[in-house]
């Protein structure tokens, strides 16, 4: 027995050094590539009490996991049950090598609960994986991965669950002296399995063999396991808590700026692998191909060639396939000149997946390890606009028309206040000293649905009383069509417009009723030198109503529905403020889509899409406008002026007599 045990010893030394010496080595690896790449400087180490907060809600919390019900539960069942082994397999691990090591007789009372428990939640890493399965084998959905990777680590995972109730189970019918358990009670789940397949009843040689084929099989599934994550799309359980960690911990909201007069500048944006930066690179590698990204985005939902699980799962084989180019030689060169670009001959990355994004926002949303797909998005478009003049042809007239005549459709900018004619509206440079600043911004001032919605809010804010002006002439874009088109230059141009005219007036309130100027102005304008209060209108009119400034009197628009801005309510967490307008608003009631608040339906507008064609699969607002359908609504309210054009147009190709107002309308109508 002696003789076997130092064979055992000597044969786990090796395994253990050679499993987990592989291990660092391809950690290491991955952690040098992160390092290496040339990406702008990121600095996401403070607030170190929040990122600390944050990984117990998110990771030990599982409180994104959970958001999908079912597969959440599943989810946190492995989770913590699989967590609940590693202490049992680290001793096995080096009791194998030191035989006399003996936890039990250490920490008997507190060893004994931790088993207990441990022998409990293993089991539910079963009933999670059961519903794994049955997923996948069922229900079958089409975002999910499904292949040989996935069925690998769920055969890993329970081999190693299964051999370790066995492990305990021996040891429950073996004596103490061979090493058996004094409290083999505590095993509910294990002493079941010895009871259900008759272990107690082998001899006690049967047991020590039992016991030692089990073991191996356990220890031998771990370091196996640990050698295949590294290359494996399970990469995510080691990267999943430190891109948590890493997230910013506000609502992502405005653009990274890039430096346009950095004479120093070879390149902008993103074009080649070697350009992520380390936390881009993090978020490939914490990709867990769940699929809730590609779930909830529109344009997947309506035929078109973008995923965004895709889209990080074809960024992270680029990354990997051209490392070799990227990490430093033994004299630190590298060959990242040779590196291929993203977007080329035979990439997945095409002009259609790349163009067909609505920046919405739900892939983020939703991604429970806090992946930023955005980011990608926006600096792959940054580089093909300023780099590679490569963008949709439509989108030329666009960018012509906001140079000339600082707005999307080329009207002249002296006719940019004609909206307001007989409606007695001050212009701010008659009336410099205006409390409220209200930016109409382009669709409220050239869009004839726009225009209609400026009217009316032009008038709820008279009836209140609020003491406000327009720009007028010298309002210019707010510069989003132009940034998340990735036309950085110009986006700039129209920004610095603004501010200059603005901070000449610096008034107390910037009111605006276009989700997108919101935004803009909020979270993008304070780094150009322009950092003023500024509201949307769906929360200004809220508080004008609860203060008793406006004399509602609620008006029967029929069963009404409310469609969320993207703009407004993923990008700033305005959900309530709306709803609460409508229900003041009106007598008819509220039914919500299925697909509301956070997981509300883009109307296909944003990301600049509101000016190029749709031309494949079906279209974006023909399918938010079957959703309304589908309440019974008789009215449809919108809080954002391109939503209320794309879901009116929707309207009509289904040749449907639903009215969308606008929230600034309703309370029009409502109000004396």
């Amino acid at each position: 027995m002696e003789t076997y045990l130092t064979v055992k010893a000597v044969l786990m030394g090796v395994a253990l050094i050679g499993a987990f010496g592989f291990f660092f080595m391809n950690l290491a690896r991955l952690y040098t590539l992160m390092t290496a790449v040339d990406g702008p400087p990121l600095k996401r180490v403070d607030q170190i009490g929040d990122r600390i907060k944050v990984l117990f809600v998110d990771v030990l919390g599982q409180a994104n996991v959970r958001r999908k019900k079912m597969p959440g539960l599943a989810h946190t069942l492995i989770f913590f049950g699989f967590l609940a082994i590693q202490p049992h397999s680290l001793e096995l691990m080096i009791k194998g090598v030191i035989p006399s090591l003996d936890i039990g007789h250490l920490l008997p009372g507190l060893y004994s609960v931790y088993l207990f428990g441990a022998d409990i939640l293993a089991f539910l890493v079963l009933v999670g994986f059961g519903y794994a399965l049955y997923r996948r084998l069922v229900i079958k959905p089409e975002y999910l991965t499904m292949g040989r990777d996935a069925n690998l680590i769920i055969l890993f995972t329970s081999v190693i669950v299964l051999s370790f109730h066995f492990i305990n189970a021996f040891q429950t019918a073996m004596p103490v002296e061979a090493g058996g358990f004094s409290y083999a009670g505590l095993f509910p789940v294990s002493g079941a399995f010895a009871a259900l397949f008759g272990i107690h009843t082998l001899s006690q040689a049967g047991l020590s063999i039992g016991y030692e084929i089990f073991y191996f099989i356990h220890i031998g599934t771990i370091l196996g396991f640990l050698i295949y994550i590294p290359k494996s799309k399970h990469l995510h359980l080691l990267a999943a808590a430190p891109n948590v960690f890493f997230k910013r911990l506000d609502t992502p909201s405005a653009i990274v700026k890039t430096d346009i007069e950095d004479e120093n500048a070879q390149t902008f944006g993103l074009g080649k692998a070697s350009e992520f930066n380390w936390h881009n690179v993090l978020n490939l590698y914490a990709c867990t191909e769940c699929g809730r990204c590609e779930e909830l985005c529109p344009a997947s939902g309506t035929g078109k060639p973008l995923s965004p699980k895709k889209i990080i799962h074809d960024f992270k084989a680029d990354l990997l396939d051209q490392a070799d180019l990227i990490l430093p030689d033994k004299d630190g060169n590298t060959k990242k000149d040779d590196v291929l670009p993203l977007m080329r001959d035979g990439s997945e990355i095409s002009g259609d997946v790349l163009w067909s994004c609505t920046t919405c926002r739900s892939c983020e949303n939703i991604c429970p390890v806090s992946n930023e797909h955005l980011d990608f998005v926006f600096e792959m478009r940054k580089h093909q606009v300023l780099m590679e003049a490569d963008f949709p042809s439509e989108m030329q007239e666009t960018f012509n028309n906001m140079e000339n005549q600082a707005n999307p459709w080329g009207f002249s900018a002296d006719t940019r206040g004609d909206w307001a004619k007989g409606l007695d509206v001050s212009i701010m440079s008659e009336k410099p000293d205006a409390k409220v600043l209200y930016f109409v911004g382009c669709a409220g001032s050239f869009d004839d649905r726009g225009k209609q919605i400026s009217r009316a809010t032009a008038r709820v804010l008279k009836k209140a009383g609020v003491d406000f002006a327009i720009l007028g002439p010298e309002e210019s874009c707010n510069g989003d069509m132009a940034r998340r088109a990735g036309n950085e230059y110009l986006g700039q141009m129209m920004i610095m417009q603004n501010v200059e005219t603005i901070n000449q007036y610096r008034p107390e309130l910037i009111l605006t009723g276009c989700p997108h100027c919101y935004n803009t102005l909020k979270n993008e304008f304070p780094e150009f030198g322009a950092d003023y209060d500024v509201v949307h209108y769906a929360d200004y009119f809220n508080t004008l109503i609860k203060e008793g400034k406006l004399n509602v009197r609620p008006k029967d628009f029929g069963t009404l529905t409310f469609h969320d801005s993207c703009y407004l309510g993923r990008w700033n967490d305005i959900y309530d403020s709306p709803r609460e307008v409508l229900a003041a608003a009106s007598a008819g009631g509220l039914v919500e889509m299925d697909r509301n608040r956070e997981k509300g339906f883009c109307c296909g507008a944003g990301g600049a899409r509101m000016f190029m064609e749709e031309t494949i699969g079906r279209r974006i607002n023909n399918t938010r406008a079957g959703h309304v359908v589908e309440t019974g609504a008789r009215t449809v309210a919108a809080s954002c002026p391109f939503c209320a054009t794309m879901l009116n147009d929707g309207m009509k190709e289904r040749d449907q007599k639903i009215e969308v107002r606008d929230i600034a309308e309703i309370l029009d109508d409502a109000t004396n």
